[in-house]
């Protein structure tokens, strides 16, 4: 991931309350961010949608896409159209959910 300061620094007390938005041919999805993540070099970020309620999807359903920042640190997703690098990016995020996992039984 990048190692440039960000325009608008998170706090950590923040994070939750972060939303974003996709807009699809079905109508505008709000989402909260899982995580940013990196395979083979590219940035990743998982999403997963909430209700009107702010409460996670009962379904589980997670949206992957590409992610970067512009100059200006501002993101920006991209679409993931390529199968292989679609499902790269889906093991990564099940290995990270994995080690999540182990390292809290750990603790």
């Amino acid at each position: 991931m990048s190692d440039k300061e960000k325009v608008t620094p998170i706090s950590p007390d923040e994070v939750d309350d972060i939303r974003v938005t996709l807009n699809t041919d079905e109508g505008d999805i709000e989402c909260r961010p899982l995580t940013i993540f990196e395979v083979d070099g590219e940035d990743y970020i998982a999403l997963m949608p909430v209700d009107e309620n702010d409460q996670d999807n009962e379904e589980g359903i997670i949206y992957f896409y590409g992610y970067s920042e512009d100059e200006n640190g501002i993101a920006e997703l991209r679409y993931i159209d390529d199968e292989e690098e679609y499902e790269a990016a889906i093991d990564r995020f099940d290995e990270l959910q994995d080690e999540a996992f182990y390292d809290s039984i750990e603790d």
